[in-house]
């Protein structure tokens, strides 16, 4: 997937809303780890979202004292002045905020050059001397991922596990079979988030041509946080 067309796909919005089919959500995935603006527009988004949620809960406030009469019923209360200014003030206030500090303040980040901590990992040499990256909170680092070439293989699947043994998130790594299979290790870019320190798990499951899912290998690494 390419840039034009995760615009035309309005890509980022169904993915926070989670329209895309799988193919288009692997495509996308993978074409927003390559793509800033994609990455700031869903990254922003989601702020947005989880904002706007905190603002409606604000905006209605504590429980109205009832008073006898017609009640107003459903959805039509938000239209009564008392709910409906300060709610559109406060979302006002929102957009605003995001137009013209968030948004730019990320852009800029991503659109600059900088250099991240880094490790390179063996699938299937799984231990506990995994190599040690030390990232600075919520910033994000690489992985230059080796993994062994499987014949018949159509893509890869990296599965990362936190300390807990809970999934962080899956990548999907297409492999171009009509070509030899030389290429053995790909540049993963991690996002920045809320990492907790620890021992990471990198598994890695490979399908094939006939649709067989099986594990490549595993790997791990230990993450530290300054």
């Amino acid at each position: 997937m390419d840039h034009s067309e995760a615009l035309r796909l309005k890509a980022t919005e169904r993915y926070l809303l989670n329209e895309l089919d799988p193919e288009q959500l692997d495509q996308f995935e993978e074409h927003m780890f390559d793509c800033p603006e994609c990455a700031v527009d869903v990254r922003a988004t989601a702020m947005f979202v989880e904002q706007s949620k905190t603002i409606l809960s604000e905006a209605q406030g504590p429980a109205p004292v009832k008073i006898p009469g017609k009640p107003t019923k459903g959805w039509m209360r938000w239209l009564r002045p008392t709910y409906a200014v300060p709610l559109m003030t406060a979302l006002l206030l929102v957009i605003g905020y995001q137009n013209l500090i968030s948004y730019p303040r990320l852009r800029h980040a991503l659109s600059s050059p900088q250099v991240l901590p880094w490790a390179s990992l063996n699938v299937g040499t799984m231990g506990s001397g995994g190599p040690e990256i030390t990232v600075p909170q919520g910033k994000g680092f690489l992985l230059f991922v080796r993994i062994p070439p499987e014949p018949a293989v159509k893509k890869y699947v990296a599965n990362l596990y936190n300390p807990s043994g809970e999934l962080g998130w899956s990548l999907t790594i297409p492999v171009n079979i009509d070509k030899d299979q030389t290429q053995d290790q790909w540049p993963v870019q991690v996002p920045g988030t809320h990492w907790a320190p620890g021992t990471y798990s990198l598994v890695v499951q490979g399908t094939t041509t006939a649709g067989e899912t099986k594990e490549v290998g595993r790997t791990s690494f230990d993450l530290k946080i300054q």
